[in-house]
């Protein structure tokens, strides 16, 4: 489980959008979006394809 902070998520439709980003980067991998804390945690062992797919739509994706 990795777990990526994406400051520039501030709402649900933030969040489907990451959502729908990491269905696309990691299809099938479990993802649970913790808007509070502005971030995510995805069934994986590598975060850097995940935060490089969320890089490159636009969101402020690091590793926690």
């Amino acid at each position: 489980m990795v777990t990526i902070s994406i400051p520039n998520m501030t709402c649900g439709g933030c969040a489907r959008g990451v959502l729908a980003t990491l269905d696309a980067a990691a299809p099938g991998a479990a993802a649970k979006v913790n808007l509070e804390r502005r971030e995510v945690q995805v069934a994986a062992t590598d975060a850097a394809p995940i935060v490089a797919a969320l890089r490159a739509e636009g969101w402020d994706a690091a590793p926690a």
